[in-house]
């Protein structure tokens, strides 16, 4: 089931939908590097090139991998 939120990005109101392990695995990220939800998703739109809902999933794939 999907889990849609409302996040800033560069000044600009979205919203993010994502299976509710996905937040909880972002959350987790953010504790690690001690920094916002908000300031990683927004270096991921900074680096994207699929849908932000995509590119996220596939950002904390990746940072599970290799941590």
């Amino acid at each position: 089931m999907l889990i849609k939120r409302s996040i800033t990005i560069n000044k600009h109101r979205t919203s993010l939908s994502l299976e509710r392990e996905f937040w909880e695995a972002i959350k987790i990220v953010s504790k690690i590097k001690n920094c916002s939800i908000e300031s990683i998703i927004t270096r991921i739109d900074l680096n994207r090139k699929t849908s932000l809902a995509s590119s996220t999933r596939v950002f904390l794939l990746q940072f599970f991998k290799n941590n």
